[in-house]
């Protein structure tokens, strides 16, 4: 799998993987340093399965445990992985 990269622009921000023949994302919206909005989670098609939204989130994840803040799961893909990992708990403002 392609790696996952980080873009952040003012108070939005993204963890990307380009495929080559699509991007994958997973956005969010920074409230505060100590807590982000996870948004949307969307995978290029023809990669549905693969794994890449997890890979997504993971970094995701990571990175809020590097960085100490939480995140708010309002995207639905992130919501449901948050309460099939319970490992993950804290780094999730719910």
């Amino acid at each position: 799998m392609p790696d996952v990269r980080h873009e952040v622009t003012g108070s939005k921000g993204r963890w990307v993987i380009d495929h080559g023949d699509g991007i994958s994302e997973m956005t969010y919206s920074i409230l505060s340093p100590a807590q982000v909005i996870a948004d949307h989670t969307a995978v290029a098609s023809g990669h549905e399965g693969e794994g890449v939204g997890l890979a997504l989130l993971e970094a995701f994840i990571a990175d809020a445990r590097a960085r100490g803040y939480r995140i708010m799961p309002l995207c639905p893909f992130v919501n449901a992985q948050r309460k099939r990992h319970p490992a993950w708990a804290d780094v999730f403002a719910v």
